[in-house]
């Protein structure tokens, strides 16, 4: 458990960045619940909302990888790639409201790291199934 230590720490914090990001601009322009039409306060929150939509279901099939004793370089391997699309997700959308290289290639990243860790975890239980 510790190589998903290691990313969950990462997420964590990441997470955190961005939830005080939208604490400042809630601050700033006065606004409690929702975005109150603030169009800046209204991208921070999805970012930060994304990143807490994606995180988890990554980092708990990191876990399972790990437990199941993935080779290390595998397991480091997909954390890199779901910290950095997260990462490159979260900038993304800061920057801009429209389709940018980062938000792009941030979902891209996640989607990608997710769906590889899924369809592997598949894979294992199906050869085990049917041995």
């Amino acid at each position: 458990m510790r190589i998903t230590g290691l990313y969950a720490a990462l997420a964590a914090l990441l997470i955190i960045f961005l939830a005080v990001r939208v604490m400042l601009r809630r601050k700033t322009a006065g606004v409690g619940i929702g975005d109150g039409g603030d169009h800046e306060l209204a991208k921070r929150v999805r970012a930060h909302a994304n990143a807490v939509e994606y995180v988890p279901i990554g980092l708990i099939l990191l876990l399972i990888l790990e437990l199941d004793q993935t080779t290390p370089v595998l397991v480091h391997a997909f954390g890199i790639t779901l910290v950095v699309g997260r990462v490159l997700h979260a900038f993304g959308l800061s920057k801009t409201s429209k389709i940018s290289t980062g938000r792009a290639l941030g979902i891209v990243l996640s989607a990608l790291a997710i769906t590889a860790m899924a369809v592997l975890l598949l894979w294992r239980h199906l050869v085990v199934a049917l041995a």
